[in-house]
């Protein structure tokens, strides 16, 4: 079995590689610069290729006899020159008509809990189109839409592990919305499972538990054996703070960010046994960040 992968030098990206090839998975893994083919993990199975979403030669040249794409290239947070209309639509729009000209018969496609093309979010809008255009790309177009995500290297575990090294913290709203974070390996072995066994669908897949952020900082801080004071920030307050800074710096944390970040995270039907996995619980996701503190 041969996958394409875009944005394969992202955190999920990095650790789907590892994980397809141990499974003896050939990868075709897109990246967009030199550097970041560099960062890539070395192995025979893994066949790196840079790629451009306004250059389709590149992306039938990444998909050229695979049998399925996994499309993880996208944005939340927005730059001076990166909108989520051409990273997260566009850029998918791009992956979706290389794979009907390769004719591949699945497409998977990581998408976020919350997303719609209906949403007043605008974050949340473009990944709901970005759905839209992956479903159709495909006979098996595959959504599987994700909460918070930790694991080594992941975003979510960077601002966890960020927030537990101080004495003091300061959360958004005392951090009281509520998530259910996914273990990124889990992640990664449904979206191995979408490839082998592909089936049409939207797929809500979440970790095991809910929690509020302010009860996972102080889950983390105990396992790491700190204490933390934790000090609330009015999300009111920093929306107006990103609302200024955005406009002075054209990007960065919006309000937009904001209200995804804050925004309580819940599935109706989790998607474990749909997509053949075994949620990991959240301790022992959590004992993985620990490992890898160890020097």
């Amino acid at each position: 079995m041969r996958i394409a992968v875009t944005g394969a030098n992202s955190s999920v990206g990095l650790r789907l590689l590892r994980q397809a090839a141990a499974c003896g998975i050939s990868v075709d893994a897109g990246v967009r610069s030199e550097s970041a083919m560099r960062s890539l993990p070395s192995h025979e199975l893994i066949a790196p290729r840079i790629i451009s979403y306004r250059d389709p030669d590149s992306l039938d040249a990444l998909l050229r006899d695979c049998d399925s794409v996994v499309h993880l290239a996208g944005i939340l947070i927005p730059g001076k020159n990166t909108s989520y209309q051409e990273a997260n639509v566009d850029a998918t729009a791009s992956v979706a008509d290389a794979a009907r000209r390769a004719g591949l018969p699945s497409f998977v496609f990581i998408s976020v809990l919350g997303a719609s093309p209906d949403s007043a979010n605008a974050y949340f809008r473009s990944k709901g189109e970005a759905e839209t255009i992956a479903s159709d790309a495909a006979p098996a177009g595959v959504v599987i839409r994700t909460p918070i995500l930790l694991g080594p290297g992941s975003a979510g575990s960077a601002a966890l592990l960020a927030g537990v090294k101080r004495d003091k913290t300061s959360l958004l709203g005392g951090g009281k919305y509520v998530l259910q974070p996914l273990d990124v390996d889990d992640l990664c072995a449904a979206v191995l499972s979408a490839c082998r066994r592909p089936v049409a669908g939207t797929y809500e897949l979440a970790g095991p538990e809910r929690i509020s952020y302010r009860n996972l900082v102080l889950q983390t801080a105990e396992l790491l054996g700190k204490r933390v004071q934790i000090r609330s920030v009015p999300i009111w307050l920093a929306r107006l703070g990103a609302a200024v800074r955005g406009r002075l710096r054209g990007g960065g944390i919006t309000p937009t960010v904001i209200d995804v970040i804050t925004a309580d995270e819940e599935v109706e039907a989790n998607a474990d046994s749909a997509l053949g996995i075994e949620l990991t619980p959240l301790r022992e996701t959590l004992a993985k960040l620990q490992e890898k503190r160890t020097p």
